[in-house]
């Protein structure tokens, strides 16, 4: 029987494969041997994704490539989400988190992620979707006054569209009103904290950690 660590390569390795058969066997193998599904995803799934937004980053692999990978990745979360969800708390709702991936961006396996565990500790999620415009996520503080607002980006191109989601919501003067955060592949603390974003996640355990401590 594989360990943790052993599995997580495998699921690692299907990504990068875009091996979707291969991705959900990876998944069924998790949930039969009783390992933990988040770590799957992140060190495993996740880290595939990040490797394959950096190849597409350096020109060696195309948009395609990064579809089929988000798709062979997706087909294992799904395989997972009912246990995640058995790791749900029932707790009281701890607040609402409004998030999406960025405008021009469609990649949204990492905003999924976050969601489902934001879910899964007891946060009221609202999920705007991928490509999302900028005045969207405007509209959605006016009319749906989440606590937190979050944002996801997978390339450097799409990221410096963070920066317009906090000039934004200040010209529309309710900035004050909402916590944003921000992640995604390329995304640092760095840049964070140089756009003036309140909480920088660096993957959906971070963001969970973080949005905790932000609602105390």
């Amino acid at each position: 029987m594989a360990t943790q660590e052993e599995l997580q390569e495998k699921g690692k390795a299907a990504v990068m494969d875009f091996d979707d058969e291969a991705v959900v066997e990876v998944a069924e193998e998790c949930i039969s041997a009783g390992l933990d599904p988040v770590a799957l995803i992140q060190q495993g799934f996740t880290a595939g994704m990040n490797e394959i937004g950096d190849q597409f980053e350096q020109g060696t692999l195309f948009l395609p490539h990064v579809i089929a990978a988000s798709e062979a990745m997706s087909a294992g979360v799904e395989v997972l989400t009912p246990e995640l969800e058995k790791l749900s708390t029932k707790s009281e709702n701890k607040g609402t988190i409004a998030i999406g991936t960025i405008e021009g961006d469609i990649h949204t396996i990492g905003k999924d992620i976050v969601a489902t565990m934001l879910k899964i500790a007891g946060f009221n999620v609202i999920d705007l979707g991928r490509d999302v415009p900028i005045a969207d996520y405007v509209t959605a503080v006016k009319e749906q006054k989440p606590d937190i607002l979050g944002s996801s980006a997978l390339m450097t191109t799409t990221m410096v569209l963070q920066t317009q989601v906090e000039e934004q919501l200040k010209e529309a003067g309710v900035r004050d009103s909402v916590k944003t955060m921000v992640g995604g592949a390329p995304v640092t603390q760095d840049w964070a904290t140089k756009i003036g974003a309140d909480i920088y996640a660096e993957n959906a355990t971070d963001a969970v950690v973080k949005c905790k401590a932000a609602m105390e």
